[in-house]
């Protein structure tokens, strides 16, 4: 299974980002493999869209859960659709967030915040 957290940086000791859709980087760790590929976010440098894109992006990464702060209504919808199941993070590092989904902490998002709350952050 591939988890993937929102993050500020390109390193599992990087904290996680509370935003979705601009977040610089996305943490993928597969735990089968229990490697970890980070990769740019194609939407943080969208002018409109960024969800649409950033979820699209995680989507296509084949990724089954991903642990983030907040997600949109236009995110969410592309998740949805993709079979991601979104979980609230603690805001830690990424080994923390992906240890606390492991153990049951953390809780599914199970609505979307408003649009464009990340923007401007």
């Amino acid at each position: 299974m591939k988890i993937c957290v929102s993050s500020l940086g390109n390193e599992k000791g990087a904290m996680m980002d509370s935003r979705f859709g601009r977040c610089p980087y996305f943490a993928i760790y597969d735990t089968e493999t229990k490697t970890y590929e980070f990769i740019e976010n194609s939407g943080v440098t969208a002018s409109g869209g960024a969800g649409i894109a950033a979820g699209q992006q995680v989507v296509n990464k084949g990724v089954e859960v991903l642990i983030t702060g907040f997600l949109g209504p236009n995110a969410m919808k592309v998740l949805m659709g993709g079979k991601v199941k979104p979980y609230h993070g603690k805001g830690g590092t990424i080994e923390e967030e992906i240890k606390l989904y492991e153990e049951g902490k953390l809780e599914i998002i199970e609505n979307a915040g408003p649009a464009h709350f990340g923007m401007g952050k």
